[in-house]
């Protein structure tokens, strides 16, 4: 039995919709991530799963419903969701090249809800301690799996109670992808609701449950080993 089955989900999207002008990629996408959970957001490339990040975090427009903790989110711009709880690392990464490793790091920093602060310098510090040597040096300075750690650090400094990760071991040697499971799995042990774009078998060992994009739909949401054979190889 699923252990979040009979709690109240921490975000919930309901009938969502968006895309990039007339160009519609999420045609009714529908999910539940639970605190301390890890939810993974499968399907083929061009399938929706960036663009799903992206309008939960509100940064295209979108349609529907989604709900952190209760609280509608959408219509709200992308830096009021991120005050009230949601952290965004994208594809891309996204860190300011010119500006330091501290720069960026207190361009993230926000209080949580209710003005708590679990994250701090320090304490981003102590989890990635491979950036402390290097906080007068500019971001693009960074290795690859630095920069990585950075913009998880980063996303971390503004408190958020969920983490949407997108592809966040892409072009990283192997021991940093397993440094990357077990510092989410640490996270998830703090209670924050993780939702990550990756289709590795690493995540889907990882993941609580999976939510299946095709068509622009939700597919399949549940268990992985619960995944129609048929639909894991016509969707993956």
């Amino acid at each position: 039995m699923n252990a979040h089955a009979e709690t109240t989900p921490l975000l919930e999207v309901r009938a969502l919709q968006a895309g990039y002008g007339r160009l519609q990629v999420l045609r009714g996408v529908h999910l539940q991530l639970h605190a301390g959970e890890l939810l993974l957001v499968l399907g083929r490339n061009g399938s929706g799963r960036s663009t799903l990040l992206k309008a939960i975090m509100g940064l295209i427009p979108a349609t529907g419903s989604i709900r952190l903790d209760g609280c509608e989110m959408l219509g709200l711009p992308a830096h009021r969701r991120a005050r009230l709880g949601l952290g965004h690392v994208p594809e891309q990464r996204e860190i300011f090249p010119r500006l330091s490793v501290r720069q960026n790091l207190l361009l993230g920093a926000k209080p949580g809800r209710g003005g708590a602060a679990r994250w701090n310098e320090a304490a981003v510090l102590a989890l990635f301690p491979a950036l402390a040597p290097r906080l007068h040096a500019p971001a693009q300075a960074l290795s690859g799996g630095e920069q990585q750690m950075l913009a998880i650090a980063r996303a971390l400094m503004g408190n958020p109670d969920v983490l949407l990760l997108d592809e966040p071991t892409e072009g990283l040697a192997p021991q940093r992808v397993a440094a990357t499971a077990a510092l989410i799995r640490e996270l998830q042990a703090l209670g924050l609701g993780v939702l990550m774009v990756e289709n590795k078998p690493w995540a889907r060992e990882l993941a609580d449950r999976v939510v299946m994009l095709g068509d622009g739909l939700t597919q399949f949401e549940g268990p992985a080993a619960e995944i129609p054979p048929q639909s894991s190889a016509a969707w993956l």
